[in-house]
This record gives C-alpha cells, sequence and structure tokens, in this order.
C-alpha cells in the first residue's frame, strides 16, 4: 500500500513554493477551495512515525494523519528546502524529531482560544 501525507496550501505557503516546480503537483478539493500536496511516505518511514508519535494513524486512503501541528509545519519547510514531494522530505522532519516532539508537548499544554471580534 502506498502511504502519504497531506501538505494544506494557504496563500503564504503558495508563495513559499512559486518557481520550485511543485506547483504543477498541487492538488485542489472542495471546488478548488484547498489546495494541497501530497508527500509520499515509504513502509518504514510510516513505521518510523507511528513509533515516534503516539497520535499518528493511517487512514483508510493510506494518508497519515493525526501528527503534531509541529510536525506538519517542518514536513512544509522540508518540501520547500529539498523541493521535493518524495521520502527525503519525510527523513528530513524524522531528522528532527526531538525538536518537534519537545514543540509538540508545548502545544499540547496548552493551546490559546481564537481571537472572536464581535460587532
Amino acid at each position: 500500500m502506498a502511504y502519504f501525507m497531506v501538505v494544506l496550501l494557504d496563500d503564504s505557503r503558495m508563495a513559499k513554493l512559486r518557481g520550485t516546480g511543485l506547483e504543477d503537483n498541487i492538488k485542489y478539493m472542495f471546488g478548488g477551495e484547498l489546495r494541497l500536496l501530497e508527500v509520499e511516505v515509504s513502509e518504514e518511514l510510516k513505521d518510523k512515525i507511528l513509533a515516534e508519535f503516539e497520535t499518528a494513524r493511517v487512514d483508510s486512503r493510506g494518508a497519515i494523519t493525526d501528527v503534531p501541528v509541529a510536525f506538519m509545519r517542518e514536513l512544509f519547510n522540508q518540501v520547500v528546502e529539498k523541493k521535493s514531494l518524495g521520502p527525503e522530505v519525510v527523513e528530513g522532519v524524522l531528522a528532527k524529531v526531538d525538536e518537534i516532539k519537545e514543540m509538540a508537548a508545548k502545544e499540547s499544554e496548552y493551546l490559546p482560544p481564537p481571537d472572536i471580534e464581535t460587532e
């Protein structure tokens, strides 16, 4: 089975991808309202991710989900740095697993409530 991770793209992230050649790999969902890239993940790397992050899981499509926000942030950084969607991107993220776990622990300690403007 092929595995992948989804990287969501906002306007800021799209700007960082311009000129990298990755624009051809952008997929659109929900009538083009949601843009994303899919990063390839080998069986071995999938097992490493699941072992490192207890919340991570594989859904019915083969997508690896429920990893910390810090993991996803670094995944995007590696995509931009390596200009690739291959397994080397995930390897780059896993090389920083200790940093990511430290940031993830802070995420789970406190997530501030969103600012909601009232009129």
